[in-house]
């Protein structure tokens, strides 16, 4: 794949997507964001999630408990091509309801893409809390 001129832009489109998605729990549209083959590392989690479905599971049962997401604004972007994917960098404020529990979260993520038919998906997800 040669990346066109413009990837940064489209992969910013891809990412801005995702994150407006998540921040308005348009659940569908959000997984559709992600590759079926993609990993999740969260600090919040035991383990790593090793599929879109096994984090789909996941966030199916917080819903179930009660989780809502309130707000989330990405901050300090940057985006590099990477070979054949591109990384995507960013600082997030994230407000979400955990049951009737409000929780406001720093952190950093990066989101790895990769370019499917000309569609950017997401096929990493590694989120880290904001050092103090």
């Amino acid at each position: 794949m040669t990346p066109t001129p413009h990837f940064k832009e489209h992969v910013l489109q891809a990412a801005n997507e995702l994150v407006a998605a998540f921040a308005s729990n348009d659940t569908d549209t959000y997984f559709a964001a992600f590759s079926e083959d993609a990993t999740f590392l969260f600090y919040t989690l035991p383990t790593a999630l090793l599929s879109r479905a096994a984090y789909r599971e996941v966030w199916t049962e917080w819903q179930a408990d009660g989780f809502a997401v309130l707000d989330c604004q990405s901050s300090n972007v940057h985006i590099t091509l990477q070979g054949e994917v591109a990384v995507f960098m960013h600082d997030v404020a994230t407000r979400v309801r955990f049951g009737t529990e409000e929780n406001q979260f720093r952190e950093r993520e990066t989101i790895v893409f990769r370019n499917a038919g000309g569609r950017w998906l997401a096929c990493h997800e590694h989120l880290s809390a904001q050092p103090v």
